[in-house]
């Protein structure tokens, strides 16, 4: 019953471990609104071959279930950190738009549109060791965080959700990536 109960906990407790992606290291926890959250997973994002940025997924408490991550209402952050050597701002919200059209209704980016239009206004071209820090705070919406810098905040627990399901959703933008999120090697 004791190995049992080791077993369980050495499990439990390395899905909460900082973890080193492609070079760059994840933080075990971090503060979003007052809160802590701990590391849920961490993967690396590829197009083809490439390596394009390593983005760790923080919650207040661990979780496998990408549904439930998807609709927590809670204090949530993802954080991108980009590895390959330069993508245009261009690609990045060509890359969010696709993410959004394929895990969304054509009512829900309807009501999506123009705040997708906005988020996407917020990113610039990106360089190797350029970070993005997306929070999701209830009350509040999405505020993004791009090499240090605030640049703006997303209103809607709907918007906060499609830009979850880009990474998380059915159709996720990198299935390995969403596997690393998720708490999976």
């Amino acid at each position: 019953m004791r190995i049992l109960l080791s077993l369980i906990l050495s499990l439990l407790m390395s899905t909460t471990q900082a973890q080193v992606i492609a070079g760059v290291q994840m933080p075990d926890s971090v503060e979003v609104s007052d809160m802590k959250l701990v590391l849920n997973g961490a993967g690396l994002r590829k197009k083809f071959f490439a390596k394009v940025y390593a983005a760790g997924l923080y919650l207040p408490e661990p979780t496998r279930d990408a549904n439930r991550i998807i609709e927590l209402n809670e204090p949530k952050r993802i954080l991108m950190q980009f590895i390959y050597d330069e993508v245009s701002a261009k690609k990045i919200t060509r890359g969010w738009t696709e993410g959004f059209k394929n895990n969304s209704s054509i009512d829900q980016m309807k009501a999506l549109e123009s705040r997708l239009d906005h988020f996407n206004a917020l990113f610039e071209d990106m360089y190797k060791g350029d970070r993005v820090v997306i929070d999701y705070v209830p009350g509040l919406g999405t505020r993004v965080e791009i090499k240090d810098k605030a640049m703006g905040i997303i209103p809607g627990e709907d918007f906060m959700q499609a830009l979850f399901r880009v990474w998380l959703g059915d159709r996720p933008a990198d299935k390995g990536l969403k596997k690393g999120l998720l708490g999976g090697v």
